[in-house]
């Protein structure tokens, strides 16, 4: 049984949901997966998710293999004939490929089996608030809890038939920042009277950059941007609340901890300097992504076999909540070239479909390769 890739890709595409939303794109999945179904095949569902294991024909361990399954929320510019029907969401991150490939492979294991045992996790909530650490902890992954486990992400930058990865750091640890600033507010002409969060806030954005330049360590690597700022209401009144909205990104642990206790510390004093009260929230925190080295080089091994472009990756400040599980479980990510003009997070993000059974025959090749050792 051969799947049409690129309808499936379509279908999905039109149906984004947000995180542990993804109620239509599960039914959809689910469909799939039960019409190939057969007795070496066992489902599980998880919250918006599925668990899917393929046993195999003599198994020594469980190699497991994950993909996100939720959408943005972006309005869609594209020009295609299937852009999304939900008002506001899209598949920008291309996760609609990845479910596509992931159907795919699963099709050709259920088909073709390995020696191993293979799961197949169906991941919600990538983009926020994290699915990868909730899903783990589960009843549901401990039971099939995989013994390696690898994943990929498509790259718009890189041409099809090509893929990328690194041993060790791949990905950066991240975390969201919000914050939260309350005053009091009242009428332009008399500023003495209130306390304005405008001025606090913008302050405030200014005095962190020295957390970069001047607490970390600069053969370190970390950002610290804050890309969104709301206050006040009108022209000629004076804020009493601001929000700022930003993300820190850190090559090190440590430096994640290291920023935010200066964070904190900064907030304290602003509160004294400007009599007001502020809140912080760190959002969806992902772990870095680390990759194991034996199995980025059975990767490229299985690359050379498959006849796909192997490339050595260079670590990014990007956030993958699959850093979870490499945390715990011996693996890797790696990038698939999908060669789009637009990158990701885009709203005119156009994958080249083509790439979809590069896809499939990457993932399979690997499963084989680790299979065999």
């Amino acid at each position: 049984m051969s799947l049409n890739l690129q309808q499936i890709r379509r279908e999905l595409h039109q149906i984004p949901e947000l995180g542990f939303q993804e109620f239509k794109t599960q039914a959809y999945l689910l469909e799939q997966i039960k019409s190939m179904s057969n007795e070496r095949v066992l489902i599980q569902e998880w919250r918006t998710g599925i668990l899917v294991k393929v046993s195999g024909l003599n198994p020594s361990k469980v190699i497991g293999y994950r993909c996100d399954i939720d959408g943005l929320p972006i309005t869609e510019a594209t020009d295609y004939e299937f852009q999304s029907k939900h008002e506001g969401s899209m598949h920008a991150c291309g996760h609609d490929f990845h479910m596509t490939i992931a159907l795919g492979a699963l099709q050709e294991l259920i088909d073709h089996p390995i020696q191993d045992d293979a799961v197949f996790l169906f991941q919600p909530a990538e983009e926020g608030p994290g699915g990868a650490l909730p899903m783990m902890q589960s009843e549901e992954f401990s039971k099939w809890k995989p013994d390696c486990i690898f994943a990929l992400h498509i790259a718009p930058e890189m041409p099809v038939g090509t893929v990328s990865s690194k041993p060790g750091l791949l990905f950066a640890n991240t975390s969201e920042l919000f914050l939260d600033f309350v005053g009091k507010g009242g009428h332009a002409a008399y500023p003495h009277l209130t306390k304005d969060m405008t001025v606090a806030a913008g302050s405030f954005i200014s005095q962190i950059q020295g957390i970069i330049s001047r607490n970390i360590d600069p053969l370190d690597s970390a950002v610290l941007t804050i890309g969104k700022m709301e206050s006040g209401h009108v022209q000629n009144a004076i804020a009493e609340t601001a929000r700022l909205e930003g993300t820190i990104r850190t090559l090190r642990a440590e430096t994640m901890d290291l920023i935010k206790e200066r964070l904190e510390s900064i907030i304290r004093g602003f509160e004294i300097s400007y009599d007001c009260s502020i809140s912080i929230d760190y959002g969806a925190n992902y772990y870095q992504v680390y990759n194991n080295e034996q199995y980025v080089q059975s990767f490229e091994n299985a690359m050379n076999i498959a006849g796909i472009t192997y490339k050595n990756a260079n670590k990014a400040m990007t956030g993958e909540d699959f850093g979870y599980m490499l945390k715990e479980i011996p693996g890797f990510m790696f990038w698939l070239g999908v060669d789009s003009p637009f990158g990701l997070h885009h709203n005119q993000l156009q994958p080249n479909e083509d790439a979809l059974s590069v896809g499939v025959k990457a993932v399979i090749q690997t499963f084989q390769q680790i299979a065999s050792k």
